[in-house]
């Protein structure tokens, strides 16, 4: 036994430094794709994130560093879709090698004006339309994991049904007349098509600007004519506004749906889960009674 346990040792230190290079690099586009790296790939994966929590991958000019971290992945996860309009310059600028995967594959996509919406990760069955395709991706990169890969996804998988489930148990017990919302973001559109919530942008509004004084009248006639209960109103940082429109129309002034990024560890939303059950409470919270 003595003499077989320099024998273990020996192959433990050699081992170790070779599984560690074994990892799979993975780059990820934005926080909600690496979120969904992360529960499948475990710790099989090297993960980089190009676009972080609270950074908007819309409008995203990529680092100095990025080309380089691009380079060195086997594999670059994307949502597609038109999401990342600057992410194919940035891989032929890098010369890499990496196998580019939409994460969207399949999804059948909405409209957004004449252009696809992106934002498919919206509805939880797209999501875990997503969750499949990036556990595919991992296996055929890396085999010998591949079975790792399947059973961590099919781990999440399971969670994600059952947010699915709380999100449809949620809205369940919001009549159906009040099952409408003025928003000022756009990023809703399979959710609403999944859930049966409507989304109901401020008619002549901005989202770029905040609201005038004029716009708020506009909001107000709106909400009355159309009976709405609710409002997200992202961009208004005046209090005074919000709480006119609560005032003259019985509406409840929401807070934050979050839609395009994740938050950071100590935000409401630092997981893709975190943020569906943080807009369905904001939702829920803001239409039921």
């Amino acid at each position: 036994m003595r003499r077989l346990l320099p024998l273990v040792v020996a192959s433990l230190l050699i081992a170790s430094p070779l599984q560690a290079a074994e990892r799979l690099n993975v780059v990820a586009s934005f926080s909600i794709l690496a979120d969904f790296v992360r529960n499948v790939g475990g710790d099989r994966v090297n993960l980089t994130t190009l676009v972080g929590a609270d950074s908007d991958v819309h409008v995203y000019t990529p680092a100095p560093g990025d080309a380089k971290r691009i380079a060195d992945a086997r594999l670059v996860i994307v949502n597609g879709l038109g999401l990342e309009g600057w992410l194919p310059r940035l891989v032929q600028s890098s010369g890499s090698k990496a196998t580019v995967v939409t994460a969207s594959a399949g999804i059948a996509p909405l409209k957004l004006g004449s252009d696809s919406d992106p934002h498919a990760w919206q509805s939880i069955p797209n999501a875990k339309a997503y969750v499949t395709n990036i556990a595919g991706a991992l296996a055929a990169a890396a085999p010998e994991d591949a079975e790792f890969f399947r059973a961590q996804a099919e781990a999440y998988l399971d969670k994600l049904e059952t947010l699915d489930r709380e999100v449809r148990e949620a809205i369940a017990k919001i009549p159906p007349e009040r099952r409408k919302v003025i928003s000022t973001h756009d990023a809703f559109g399979y959710f609403a098509a999944e859930y049966g919530i409507q989304f109901i942008a401020p008619l002549g509004v901005s989202t770029e600007t905040e609201p005038s004084a004029r716009d708020i009248a506009g909001i107000i006639s709106q909400i009355r004519a159309q009976k709405i209960p609710a409002v997200f109103l992202e961009n208004i940082s005046d209090d005074r506004l919000i709480r006119r429109i609560a005032a003259e129309t019985g509406s409840k002034v929401g807070g934050t749906l979050i839609s395009d990024g994740l938050t950071g560890e100590k935000g409401p939303a630092p997981t893709y889960i975190d943020m569906v059950r943080h807009n369905i409470k904001a939702l829920t919270s803001a239409l039921e009674h």
